[in-house]
């Protein structure tokens, strides 16, 4: 099994990527990710958009989202299930965000920077180790 991959709940979805390390191991915090995850963040893996390969390509419904930026997020998902899987962000082309929950192994996984700081829940606390940006980083 590939490092870097993964499926849907209901298993419709199955996906893997070429890469053997990814780009970025990030936490999310802006309100559209807690909205899409229904929590307080998104923990989220960047990859090259070409380097992910789906099985069922047809199986994935999108959502247009619109970054504060006023850019396109093109959000993923399962049609079956529901659970959001990739996000293509127009403002980092060619980089494909994977959401981090449909790993097959997530257990490696230490994300290193944190995201729309901004707007994380202010209950929640995670390691002083990670860089915080605001928002998104420059």
């Amino acid at each position: 099994m590939k490092k870097i991959s993964g499926s849907c709940l209901c298993g419709a979805v199955q996906y893997s990527s070429d890469v053997e390390e990814p780009l970025l191991t990030a936490i999310c915090h802006c309100q559209n990710c807690q909205r899409q995850t229904g929590t307080a963040f998104s923990i989220i893996v960047g990859v090259p958009e070409d380097s992910i390969h789906f099985e069922e390509d047809e199986t994935l419904k999108e959502y247009l989202d619109q970054g504060k930026s006023g850019k396109a997020v093109r959000r993923k998902f399962c049609r079956n299930c529901g659970s959001p899987i990739l996000s293509l962000v127009e403002n980092s082309p060619g980089l494909g965000i994977i959401k981090a929950g449909t790993l097959h192994d997530p257990s490696w996984l230490k994300p290193t920077i944190e995201f729309w700081c901004s707007t994380a829940q202010p209950w929640l606390e995670i390691s002083n180790d990670l860089i915080k940006y605001d928002e998104n980083p420059t």
